[in-house]
């Protein structure tokens, strides 16, 4: 059979090239300058565009003026040589010239026909200041005087201009004259022009000043998200104490404490993973030693069997409670570790002094109830209370008296179990709320508990925001309280 030979394949690696980030002070920049530059842009152009309409309208009020007022003076015109009525237009057209007085952009110009297509020109006696005056441009000046229109403009290579004529004319013949006002807008706009160019370079100063001073404030402004930024890319399980600072009362100052909140539970959240870790692998490794070793050595006697099998299950059991110990003390951290809701003191309080009566033989007391209504989670008050009573049990003998009641007093509401016992020494007195911690004297021998009795009690407590105290009992004992604020109902 032929072979085939495959030849290998190569796989060359594409890289992925990072899109390069734009940092928000950029951006805010841009966005301020792409505005500012719009904006500018918009007012220069509409101050050349209003320049430039007033120059048109004034320049058509010229133009109106100078041609009314030759009109009148061909109605009412008297020649001062005759003391009459012009007879010649000519003569008309060199009188009322010697008596205006122009602007100096303003041509003030007579025409009269002549046997040459080009008219006569009569014109006042001075300089035009522009590079070439009408009156020299005779075909412009034809061009005007052929015109059938009364106004117009002339656009010349050397600039443009706006005219406007009144003809002298017997009824129903060619005229034989016209007077002609033009006038040169060029230098207005170039004035208008140059009036633009200069808000152009203002626009652009303003410009440059407005990168420095927005580059400036919007670095002071974005000052606090940097700190957020690397204060949460300097933050790791190990280390979650670090705070940035709140200064001010603004929405950057908003962000920093809700960030500041954030880390708040995510330490919470981690110390309470870590001390269920460091809690469970303490207290469950000698349990599991004595199961491990009961099972090494047990053997085939069936008493002994049945001893091991008996001690195992024990231990067995203590294991699961210290679990579900350290799971609930756990679930304390959690926001909907309790579910307040209306409940009447009278009747929780007595649900739980008939729960307490079945863990053991004492003389139970039912002492005063609160006939108030508080807003608190009914199941883990009553599991609190539960285990206080417990507590008491461990702590006290058969026969021996032990309180539960509750009142309302300034504002709150107190829970309470009270025993008869031997107390509770005074160096103990917050040592026993912490976990796996009895205290350097115990109370009494009976207790088989792992310490979480008492942290469970005050984890319920702070989940109500209140706290749990530990009181003298008249008479000797202990009285623990839970104190919970009541809301006005």
């Amino acid at each position: 059979m032929p072979t085939t030979t495959r030849t290998p394949t190569t796989t060359i690696p594409v890289r992925r090239t990072e899109s390069r980030r734009i940092s928000a002070r950029v951006r805010i920049l841009l966005w301020l300058l792409a505005v500012m530059a719009v904006a500018l842009g918009a007012v220069a152009t509409t101050t050349r565009s209003i320049l430039l309409r007033d120059l048109d309208h004034r320049i058509g009020r010229l133009l109106t003026q100078e041609t009314r007022e030759f009109a009148n003076f061909v109605d009412q015109g008297v020649d001062p040589a005759t003391g009459g009525r012009f007879g010649e237009p000519r003569r008309l057209l060199e009188v009322f010239l010697q008596r205006q007085y122009s602007d100096p952009d303003e041509e003030l110009l007579g025409l009269t026909r002549s046997p040459n297509p080009v008219p006569d020109v009569l014109r006042q006696p001075r300089d035009i200041p522009v590079g070439t005056p009408l009156h020299r441009d005779r075909a412009s000046l034809a061009e005007i005087f052929a015109s059938d229109a009364s106004s117009g403009t002339l656009r010349r290579p050397q600039g443009e201009v706006r005219w406007a004529k009144v003809e002298i004319a017997p009824a129903g013949a060619a005229p034989h004259a016209a007077f002609v006002v033009a006038f040169h807008a060029e230098n207005e706009r170039a004035i208008a022009e140059e009036a633009f160019r200069t808000l152009l370079a203002i626009s652009g100063v303003a410009l440059l000043m407005t990168t420095g001073i927005g580059w400036a404030v919007a670095g002071r402004i974005l000052a606090p998200v940097r700190v957020v930024r690397t204060t949460a890319a300097q933050l790791t399980e190990q280390d979650l104490t670090r705070r940035i600072p709140v200064q001010g009362r603004d929405d950057i100052a908003a962000l920093a404490e809700t960030f500041n909140a954030m880390l708040d539970r995510l330490e919470r959240a981690f110390a309470a993973q870590r001390e269920f870790v460091d809690d469970a692998g303490h207290e469950l490794r000698t349990p599991i030693t004595i199961v491990r070793g009961h099972l090494e050595l047990m053997g085939d006697d069936p008493a002994e069997r049945e001893e091991t099998v008996r001690l195992v299950t024990d231990e067995l059991d203590r294991m699961s409670r210290i679990v579900e110990d350290l799971l609930l003390l756990a679930k304390a951290e959690r926001p909907d570790f309790v579910t307040p809701e209306p409940v009447q003191l009278a009747e929780l309080t007595a649900d739980v002094y008939v729960k307490a009566r079945t863990l053991g033989d004492r003389a139970w007391v039912l002492d005063t109830v609160a006939d108030r209504e508080a807003h608190l989670d009914p199941q883990r008050i009553t599991q609190a209370m539960v285990q206080l009573a417990q507590n008491a049990v461990q702590h006290t003998v058969p026969g021996q008296r032990v309180h539960i009641g509750s009142r309302a007093r300034e504002g709150r509401a107190e829970l309470y179990v009270a025993d008869s016992g031997p107390g509770v020494q005074e160096q103990d007195t917050e040592v026993i709320f912490e976990r796996f911690r009895r205290g350097t004297a115990r109370r009494g021998a009976r207790g088989t508990g792992a310490g979480l009795g008492l942290s469970i009690v005050k984890a319920i407590a702070e989940g109500h925001r209140g706290r749990v105290e530990l009181r003298p009992t008249e008479g000797g004992g202990a009285t623990f309280v839970l104190v919970i604020g009541l809301e006005d109902q």
